[in-house]
């Protein structure tokens, strides 16, 4: 073990290693996290960091200078897009049309693009947010008939039952892939180049996750620690 190894960049080069064959994207979920232990993880080479909470995120981007990739994941207020609209690299939790409109306006305000993730209900919680899975076709072809400026429509992100059922969260996800390979058929038949991120699998299930198609996993206590 070299001078520079901790717990924390264990992890991290543990999970890559695994992610590695699935060829998916680690995003560390640093929420209620210090920023010491951010700056450990970027020192282990880490570069994709999500955050629950718009005024968290935004007192922890003013800390760190480093060159990072800030990702959204939580549920946004529309009220609160302004906040991280300068600095924002992807917002996970895009879970109506109004907030894709606000951020719209906010990028466009700034001159930047700012990727974006619907996050579709796949389920059976109703507490979580997100698309029904019926009404997304619609808001896609929307969007390719009247696209939004200033917004750079990415993928999907979903979450699974939080449940110990396998079968359930594989089932989930799963249907949440086709829905993906559905959708991403038509940008390509049009064209367009960059849907190619599903977001899905966190530190209890992000091993079904990557069976099931996820290209970028949400891992958070499986690097800092539980909360």
């Amino acid at each position: 073990m070299n001078s520079s190894s901790s717990p924390i960049a264990d992890s991290i080069l543990n999970l890559k290693n695994e992610l590695a064959p699935f060829n998916a994207k680690l995003v560390a979920v640093s929420k209620t996290k210090p920023v010491e232990m951010i700056l450990e993880a970027i020192k282990a080479g880490q570069v994709d960091f999500g955050e629950n909470y718009v005024q968290e995120l935004d007192v922890k981007q003013k800390q760190i200078s480093a060159p990072i990739q800030w990702h959204f994941i939580g549920h946004l207020q529309t009220n609160k897009v302004k906040i991280i609209a300068p600095y924002v690299d992807l917002i996970h939790g895009v879970e109506n049309v109004k907030a894709l409109e606000v951020i719209s306006r906010q990028a466009f305000a700034l001159e930047r693009e700012i990727a974006v993730l619907l996050q579709i209900h796949i389920a059976k919680e109703e507490t979580k947010f997100g698309f029904d899975v019926e009404e997304v076709g619609k808001v896609v072809s929307d969007l390719f008939e009247n696209p939004l400026p200033a917004v750079k429509l990415c993928g999907f992100m979903g979450m699974a039952t939080f449940t110990n059922d396998e079968q359930v969260i594989r089932k989930e996800f799963r249907s949440l892939r086709k829905l993906f390979e559905s959708v991403k058929q038509g940008f390509e038949s049009r064209g367009i180049a960059g849907f190619d991120t599903l977001s899905m699998g966190m530190t209890s299930d992000y091993k079904i996750a990557l069976e099931e198609g996820s290209t970028m996993v949400r891992i958070g206590s499986a690097i800092f620690g539980s909360r």
